[in-house]
């Protein structure tokens, strides 16, 4: 009984100490700003595939001249994606459409994009879509910037 009582107290502290690490990996993230609610779908197909499928849910980051993009449920300190605002174009915009309903958050926008020949689809928020197009447009003089 002893030994069922310390292998279930030692499973529940694991999970709290996971639980804790994933959500200071957050903070960690948010803490220097300028970061917002950012679902990714990476490789899209050319005719675009609106059925739900390969979104991805995390948070993005402004860094400079680059958007960091990190998994929400991940416990790696890195992002996993780096988006380059020069190599950014943005080619479409639209509602979720069928089951992408269910697997983006209620009020997101869903914008086409290509980065380096990519094309990729992030799906945000009204308030962050305006902020992610001024940060686009916002590029030093020189640079190409699509925002359609």
């Amino acid at each position: 009984m002893t030994l069922v009582l310390l292998v279930g107290g030692l499973v529940v502290a694991l999970v709290l100490v996971g639980l804790f690490v994933f959500g200071l990996r957050r903070r960690l993230i948010q803490r220097s700003g300028g970061t917002f609610d950012c679902s990714l779908r990476w490789d899209v197909p050319e005719g675009g595939d609106p059925g739900g499928k390969g979104w991805v849910y995390g948070v993005a980051r402004y860094s400079g001249d680059r958007i960091e993009w990190f998994r929400v449920f991940s416990y790696a300190p890195r992002p996993r994606r780096l988006l380059e605002r020069s190599a950014i174009e943005v080619v479409a915009r639209r509602q979720p459409a069928g089951e992408e309903e269910l697997a983006l958050l209620s009020d997101a926008i869903v914008l086409g994009c290509t980065h380096r020949g990519v094309r990729l689809e992030l799906a945000m928020s009204e308030d962050a879509l305006t902020g992610f197009l001024a940060w686009l447009e916002a590029a030093p003089p020189g640079q190409r910037v699509n925002v359609a």
